[in-house]
């Protein structure tokens, strides 16, 4: 796990724990707002293992903010969740310019998540108006395995998530017939070649701030 830290690189390494293989966090409600220090500026690569949590997680401590993460050429094998992107209603913070490619999932229980309900709270002192800004996450060249849904891109209502952008994946499983492969709300952004295909919010005509994908 890296909390509050800067210019990290976590690289060659196989993990296999009972939670997220990494999760990038940054402080818990009005703790880690009135601490203020982000996780900025990370980089994850040739990464692999197994969980019954998440494979690559952000948050869902992120009060502090976190941004600048690159995570590539990533192995997931019997995960719960394979990219879990996570934060809450009363943490406040920002989470923003993610990326994640070049993942290869195989017997996951959802492939991606990008999440504004997770996690619970310290104590009953959180600000409930302290809402995540979530804006400016990309994930590309994912292929996955036996993955029960595709994904679930879950903003939160009066916070929408913005600029989430899905190039290149395909994620092969066993979705029960009355399941939709995607579930999306208060959410926007761009896919291109994303098998299933996503929810129509993710629009394939406007790509906005995505259009600088390559």
């Amino acid at each position: 796990m890296e909390d509050s830290s800067s210019n990290v690189c976590i690289e060659d390494s196989y993990i296999s724990t009972g939670d997220d293989l990494v999760a990038v966090k940054s402080g818990w409600d009005e703790y880690g707002i009135a601490y203020g220090l982000p996780s900025s500026n990370i980089t994850i690569r040739r990464v692999s293992g197994s969980s019954p949590f998440a494979g690559i997680a952000v948050g869902s401590e992120t009060s502090g903010g976190v941004e600048n993460v690159l995570a590539e050429h990533i192995n997931l094998y019997k995960m719960g969740i394979g990219i879990h992107i996570k934060t809450n209603s009363g943490r406040g913070g920002f989470i923003k310019n993610i990326t994640v490619s070049h993942v290869y999932m195989e017997e996951a229980r959802k492939g991606i998540r990008i999440a504004g309900d997770v996690g619970d709270h310290p104590d009953d002192k959180f600000d409930p108006n302290a809402l995540p800004l979530v804006k400016g996450v990309t994930i590309k060249n994912v292929w996955g395995v036996k993955v029960l849904q595709a994904g679930l891109i879950q903003g939160v209502k009066n916070s929408p998530f913005t600029d989430i952008c899905l190039y290149d994946i395909n994620l092969r499983g066993v979705t029960e017939p009355r399941t939709p492969p995607w579930k999306c709300s208060d959410v926007s952004g761009f896919a291109h070649q994303v098998s299933p295909w996503p929810c129509s919010e993710l629009s394939s005509n406007q790509q906005g701030s995505c259009a600088n994908y390559s």
